[in-house]
């Protein structure tokens, strides 16, 4: 990339004009998920599983006994998508649904044992393409994509 047509994509677009389609961020930022999401969308086909599903359950593999408005923030779903996507892997036997005892009001969420199965499956081939991704882009870029990414996120949310 040329670093000069980058100091010009950061510059603001004059008066009345936007900067170029294909340098907008949002699209580069969907590029970028699309690339990276080509590779695992296969790999989660054979497991029967869609991207919002792995979400679903690689956080509740992370967090226990969650509620469904945490596993709706740590997983990037609305809840009206949530509440599907939970549906469905209930009816499938890879999560369950139980009531706290002292909260009649709120529902937690946890992988069953075929739940954790199912993640036990789907780990070393999601791990095996994070390893191809880190050989393609490299290590170190790919530590610091990783904390720029997160240091974009935390600005951009900063009151």
């Amino acid at each position: 990339m040329d670093p000069a047509g980058a100091e010009r994509d950061i510059e603001p677009a004059a008066a009345g004009t936007l900067r170029d389609f294909e340098r907008s961020l949002p699209m580069q930022l969907l590029k970028a998920r699309e690339a990276a999401m080509a590779r695992f969308r296969p790999m989660l086909r054979a497991h029967r599983l869609t991207e919002q599903q792995w979400r679903v359950l690689r956080v509740l593999a992370a967090w226990p006994d969650i509620d469904a408005s945490a596993v709706a923030r740590r997983s990037l779903l609305l809840a009206p998508s949530l509440s599907r996507i939970l549906q469905h892997l209930e009816g499938a036997g890879l999560v369950a649904r139980r009531t706290p005892a002292g909260d009649q009001r709120r529902a937690v969420f946890a992988l069953t044992a075929r739940g954790r199965a199912r993640f036990d499956a789907v780990a070393p081939d999601s791990e095996r393409l994070y390893s191809d991704i880190t050989r393609a882009f490299g290590a170190e870029r790919l530590a610091t994509l990783y904390e720029l990414l997160s240091e974009f996120a935390a600005a951009l949310d900063a009151p």
